[in-house]
């Protein structure tokens, strides 16, 4: 471990201003309280007992809802693990430091993890074991200890010191569905879930698959409560309950279709539930069996705790702290992000009020259905494109298979689910108003950069200092990606002189802008610019990857579409086959892709390829993926998973 001098000098020097001296003192034995932090993976608020869901038993997580806080407005910042663990590691929307790209590690600053803080206040801090943040920082060495037997038990801690521990938990994460067929799948009843009686989400089909999935991630919930049923004996056991303060919470929303990956209310809405013992309430506002409709988010947990210790949160945080004794008043607006999926980089912002909750996405011609190939190993993922490909008409379904509007807005008091877009409502204007401001707002105010893609980001390069080193753009980025995601035709000028600048991120969304006018108008070829047309040849292979795209929704094909094809044939380009499976969505270009179907027939070894000729018809849902992955599956069918780590 650093200094403590050594530690506040690299936080300085970052801008980052020392700790305030704490209320507590560390000496003559523990007079702070333990954390302990209960992360579960993949499981959204509504799938819980103590949250509305008959379904399950929950005994455990019930009753520490009854003794704690039951939080109804939680948030993550991102629906997917990395972004979200990144968030929650700095006390930063993860796009603040550029760590918002999923499962992609970048340069980062010093000095900005909340366990650093921790251990030079006196706590002595374990993580179990999942790390999960966006930073070539090393993932460990923040942490007293991090491993697989990493805990606030450790004959490591000296006696009396306190702690503040995680467990991380894969019992409900997405890998324990994702089996890529029914075959094998045991008998939920056996633990009272009866896949045909289940109150199934109306966000999802109503298909067999969808009510199994749904089913096997139940069986996860009631483990989950066993779960935690240990640490709690544990506590009591080891006489550190009176002492111990309990966060407990999922890192994102359910594995459900429409949910992890997704920004609507179904992959960033979590359960949070923290018990205060008696000993410690005099810490906080709120009494035993609160249910609070604060708003809450990821960002509001590191300035969280320190706020309880008596401590002020590092100056460099976004968040803020909901209780304690420099607790700040409630937010007015809870914000959230996405960036990729998987091979797709299709950003989102997100903005609620606790009544109602806006949708900004800015790449919008691309459908929402596109495929994380690791997602889709789900059944019901499957059966929802074979319901669709094989010509389902119910509208609510269809809905994320449709190149999307650049805004939504949802009441979701009356539409938790997010069925029902207002934006083009009359008599929600002035709130579309409000947020789509707000939305602007927060990009700016926070740093946002998450409007960099991949290809324009070195790895080898701390983006955050970059941007301020150099002077970048930074609003110039903001107004090209906004610009673009409205697709206005008076933009066009503003587009053809974003592909000529010098920055490959700017380019990229000069060629977006096209993309989006060309793909909701009937244009000719003719009417294709040449600056598009020339940044085919772009030395940055994402900018030319979207600038051929968009030539293809001109009916420019000649050289775009055998770019494209080529590229994802020989190169096995997911900037290709990003663009690709998002023109099978299109009609005009649907029917231009199949002109191309034998040469994919040809290649159709690779998954990329298959997923294509399955949108074009020339395969069924079922040839997704192989034999082998489907006989892995029927393992993951009848295997099921251990209650682990325990204390």
């Amino acid at each position: 471990m650093q200094s403590r001098r050594s530690f506040l000098k690299n936080a300085v020097g970052l801008g980052i201003a020392g700790l305030a001296g704490n209320v507590f003192s560390a000496q003559g034995g523990q007079d702070m309280p333990n954390f302990l932090w209960l992360t579960i993976e993949d499981t959204s608020y509504y799938q819980f007992g103590c949250y509305g869901n008959e379904t399950v038993e929950t005994p455990n997580i019930d009753s520490l809802a009854e003794r704690g806080i039951k939080f109804t407005n939680a948030w993550s910042t991102g629906p997917q693990c990395s972004p979200a663990r990144s968030s929650l590691i700095t006390g930063c929307y993860a796009t603040k430091y550029g760590m918002d790209f999923h499962r992609r590690r970048f340069k980062t600053p010093d000095g900005i993890f909340y366990p650093n803080y921790l251990r030079e206040i006196g706590y002595y801090c374990t993580n179990n074991k999942k790390t999960d943040y966006n930073t070539k920082q090393n993932h460990w060495e923040m942490w007293d200890e991090c491993w697989k037997k990493a805990s606030y038990d450790s004959g490591k801690r000296p006696k009396g010191k306190p702690f503040f521990s995680i467990f991380n938990t894969m019992a409900t994460h997405m890998g324990r569905v994702r089996s890529f067929t029914l075959e094998g799948r045991r008998d939920f009843s056996k633990d009272g879930i009866m896949p045909r009686k289940l109150d199934l989400p109306e966000h999802v089909p109503d298909i067999e698959e969808t009510r199994s999935d749904y089913a096997f991630h139940l069986e996860g919930v009631q483990d989950i409560d066993k779960w935690v049923g240990i640490f709690l004996k544990h506590l009591r056991e080891k006489d550190l309950a009176e002492d111990t303060i309990i966060f407990f919470y999922s890192d994102h929303g359910g594995c459900l279709p429409r949910g992890k990956g997704f920004v609507y209310d179904t992959g960033l809405h979590i359960p949070l539930i923290i018990y205060v013992p008696p000993k410690w309430q005099h810490l906080v506002e709120f009494e035993p069996g609160t249910v609070s409709d604060r708003l809450v988010g990821f960002v509001d947990f590191a300035p969280t705790i320190f706020s309880i210790i008596g401590e002020r949160k590092p100056s460099h945080m976004q968040g803020k702290a909901f209780m304690g004794k420099y607790a700040e008043p409630p937010r007015e607006y809870q914000f959230g992000f996405r960036c990729n999926q998987s091979a797709h980089y299709d950003p989102a912002r997100t903005v609620t009020d606790g009544k109602y909750k806006y949708i900004r996405s800015y790449i919008p011609h691309k459908p929402r259905c596109l495929r994380n190939f690791y997602q889709w190993g789900m059944p019901a993922n499957l059966g929802w494109d074979e319901y669709v490909l094989s010509g389902g008409k119910n509208d609510e379904w269809l809905q994320p298979y449709r190149p999307g509007p650049y805004e939504m807005l949802f009441d979701v008091e009356k539409d938790p689910k997010e069925l029902n877009n207002l934006a083009e409502d009359s008599k929600h204007k002035q709130k579309l108003i409000e947020l789509r401001g707000k939305i602007s707002e927060h990009i700016r105010e926070s740093g946002d950069l998450g409007f960099f893609p991949e290809s324009t980001r070195d790895k080898s390069i701390d983006l955050y200092s970059w941007v301020r080193k150099t002077d970048y753009p930074l609003d110039e980025l903001h107004k090209a990606a906004e610009q673009a995601s409205e697709a206005k035709t008076y933009y066009k000028s503003s587009f053809s002189e974003r592909l000529k600048s010098k920055y490959p991120s700017v380019k990229f969304w000069g060629a977006v802008g096209f993309a989006e006018i060309a793909s909701k108008n009937e244009l000719s070829a003719e009417m294709c610019p040449t600056e598009l047309q020339k940044a085919m040849d772009d030395e940055n292979e994402q900018v030319a990857m979207m600038a051929a795209e968009a030539c293809c929704y001109y009916g420019k094909y000649e050289k775009a579409l055998d770019k494209l094809v080529d590229s994802l044939i020989e190169d096995k380009s997911n900037y290709a086959f990003a663009s690709l499976e998002t023109m099978t969505w299109h009609e005009k270009t649907k029917q231009k892709l199949m002109e191309k179907a034998e040469l994919f027939e040809k290649h159709k070894n690779d998954t990329k390829v298959r997923a294509i000729l399955i949108n074009l018809g020339k395969l069924p849902v079922s040839e997704l993926y192989t034999e082998k992955n489907k006989e892995k599956g029927i393992e993951v069918n009848k295997d099921r998973r251990e209650l682990k780590p325990t204390p």
